[in-house]
């Protein structure tokens, strides 16, 4: 009996919704609700708050949500250990990364993925906010640059660069930028944030500087920016993956090379306290090697 709910909370937890819960499960809402209704009178706890438009969690609800998703990944463990499911990898994946990097890079892979396991469903939401694994039961994040979370485990993928580009009539009506000084003078195309990343190579070699630039442009939107950077708008930084194509084929000119900060490294990130399951880790070494 005490496992009796168990999944039907963990669900109901992870979409929200007791509805969706019940058509992944593949019962009734009211078997659902009355399994979760009859944990929680055993527990004597009120696990969720429940309003016509949310489901959400109580604090001990959280806390209870957290050891029992870490129970369901062990069984789910010793069932394929048991079935053999590593020739025939199955399940569910939840997984979330960065929007642009996500539609990209990763997804099409995930997609190559799947093609070649179809017993495997993913479910991913990409955004470039940083989502906590463990409250929104994700099994795997994909995080760019250095990792500041000591809680969770981590497997280097790959890696990115930023360039700082123009297009070659801005370039020739106001001037290449030799040095970071002179960034002043130009209208920077900002994204997000209004400062650049550099390495200073001269005085101070090696030291890492984040550079407050201007302009009359500031978009949450990187493919908005690279197109405002081919129209002559201005100068942008922008990881490799939005301007590969348009500094090998000219239309963008790179600048300031010699104060390219290093690489970011590229990472698939997953709870301390979360089993790595087959499938898991079966998706993290496929992109580790697709990932250049």
């Amino acid at each position: 009996m005490r496992w009796d709910g168990i999944s039907e909370f963990v669900y109901v937890a992870e979409y929200e919704s007791f509805t969706r819960a019940a058509k992944e499960l593949g019962v009734s809402t009211a078997q659902v609700s009355r399994q979760i209704s009859a944990l929680e009178q055993r527990l004597n706890i009120k696990l969720l708050y429940r309003t016509t438009r949310k489901v959400s969690l109580t604090e001990e609800g959280r806390v209870f949500y957290q050891h029992c998703r870490s129970v369901l990944d062990g069984l789910d463990a010793a069932e394929q250990a048991v079935s053999n499911l590593q020739s025939k990898p199955q399940g569910r994946i939840k997984l979330t990364a960065p929007v642009t990097y996500g539609e990209q890079q990763l997804l099409p892979l995930v997609n190559d993925f799947m093609v070649q396991y179809p017993d495997i469903e993913v479910t991913a939401f990409l955004s470039n906010q940083k989502i906590d694994l463990v409250d929104g039961g994700y099994d795997l994040a994909i995080r760019i640059g250095k990792l500041s979370d000591s809680t969770m485990m981590a497997k280097k993928l790959s890696r990115r660069t930023n360039f700082v580009c123009a297009a070659p009539a801005y370039l020739q009506k106001y001037g290449v930028p030799h040095s970071l000084s002179e960034l002043s003078q130009h209208n920077c195309l900002l994204g997000t944030r209004d400062y650049w990343h550099f390495i200073e190579n001269n005085k101070k070699a090696g030291k890492e500087r984040n550079m407050r630039v201007s302009g009359t442009v500031q978009y949450n939107s990187g493919h908005s920016l690279v197109d405002a950077a081919l129209k002559g708008l201005g100068i942008v930084q922008l990881p490799d993956y939005y301007v590969q194509q348009y500094l090998a084929s000219g239309a963008l000119v790179s600048v300031l090379d010699n104060y390219r900060e290093p690489e970011e490294s590229i990472w698939a990130v997953y709870p301390h306290n979360r089993h790595l399951s087959p499938r898991i880790r079966l998706l993290v070494d496929f992109l580790a090697e697709r990932l250049v």
